[in-house]
């Protein structure tokens, strides 16, 4: 009789078990019937286990947070879970979800920084993406010292920040994004440049801000070395270089530029107003680009000394002073 009752027991104990790992795994590593999608899902800093199961609970990833939580604890425990943003291709098992949070693969956004910006631009850019908050990365900006001897004078990164297409995360630090922008511009000013810069009696810095000129004077790239020319005959001459984008710029620093610059604009006193002052502007007034930063290196051999713009965002050049106010009559009547 007891062999009667114990033998169904011992049986019932045995297939118990065996029953629960079989679902367990069917839970943990199998995939619902869900139509395939992609999905960006957040994993909070500071967040726990349990809050992280529920949130993908909630957002369709799960239906059952139990064997997430096992799952973790039998595999993943005591391994934390990366905070950051991460790209889950529906449907995906329990067991992937965990390994991809775990291993921190973070979902990278390609963002773009198109060339002319400033870095106040910049920051909005990239705070408009949900990459980084503005005034962190604007703070990120004074870490002069990753510029090493390319720049001993600069005051922030102005210049340096590099156009280009970057793969970035949410929630990336502004000291990771900043050096990598630098690091970038210190790719692409190479030392053949650097020497180039030596031939034509200027520093790396003074490129730089010259590049920004050219960059913001003309968006035709045929007429990047041309413009640079003319900047070059006029720094040659002590002539003034009567650049509007340093108005703009200095007054962009300031807040106070509401879109078009006016006649009267053209005596805003400033360090940075080259109707003003002789010379170059004391710092960059944007981030230059790679075709830019060649243009200042390599001026077209030019005597142009004047341009003026035929208002479709290209120019007329001249040598002469009375050339120049040919085209002035002709284009900006």
């Amino acid at each position: 009789m007891i062999l009667k009752v114990i033998k169904p027991a011992l049986i019932i104990s045995a297939v118990i078990p065996l029953f629960l790992c079989a679902w367990f795994s069917f839970e943990f590593y199998g995939t619902s019937k869900a139509t395939p999608e992609k999905i960006l899902f957040v994993v909070e800093s500071g967040k726990g286990i349990q809050s992280i199961a529920q949130d993908l609970k909630e957002e369709g990833v799960i239906k059952k947070t139990w064997p997430f939580l096992l799952g973790y604890k039998l595999y993943f425990s005591p391994k934390s879970l990366k905070a950051g943003e991460y790209e889950l291709s529906l449907p995906v098992s329990t067991k992937k979800i965990l390994t991809i949070l775990s291993e921190g693969k973070v979902f990278f956004h390609p963002v773009t920084i198109p060339e002319g910006l400033t870095r106040r631009e910049i920051a909005q850019h990239l705070e408009s993406l949900g990459i980084i908050e503005e005034e962190d990365f604007l703070e990120a900006c004074s870490r002069t010292g990753l510029l090493g001897s390319y720049d001993i004078e600069a005051e922030n990164l102005e210049g340096y920040l590099f156009p280009e297409t970057y793969h970035l995360s949410r929630g990336i630090s502004a000291d990771t994004i900043i050096t990598t922008l630098v690091t970038q511009f210190k790719t692409v000013f190479t030392e053949e440049w650097r020497q180039r810069a030596t031939e034509i009696n200027m520093t790396p810095r003074k490129v730089v801000i010259l590049a920004s000129l050219i960059e913001k004077e003309t968006s035709f790239p045929e007429e990047r070395k041309l413009v640079s020319a003319v900047f070059h005959n006029r720094l040659r001459i002590r002539m003034k270089l009567d650049c509007d984008p340093t108005i703009i710029y200095a007054m962009k620093e300031l807040g106070i530029y509401e879109g078009r610059l006016l006649k009267r604009h053209l005596k805003f006193e400033s360090s940075y107003n080259t109707y003003l002052r002789r010379g170059l502007p004391p710092g960059p007034i944007c981030n230059p680009g790679q075709a830019a930063l060649e243009a200042a290196l390599y001026p077209s051999d030019e005597k142009y000394i004047y341009f003026v713009s035929k208002n479709d965002g290209s120019h007329v050049f001249s040598r002469t002073f009375n050339e120049h106010q040919r085209a002035v009559r002709k284009y900006q009547r």
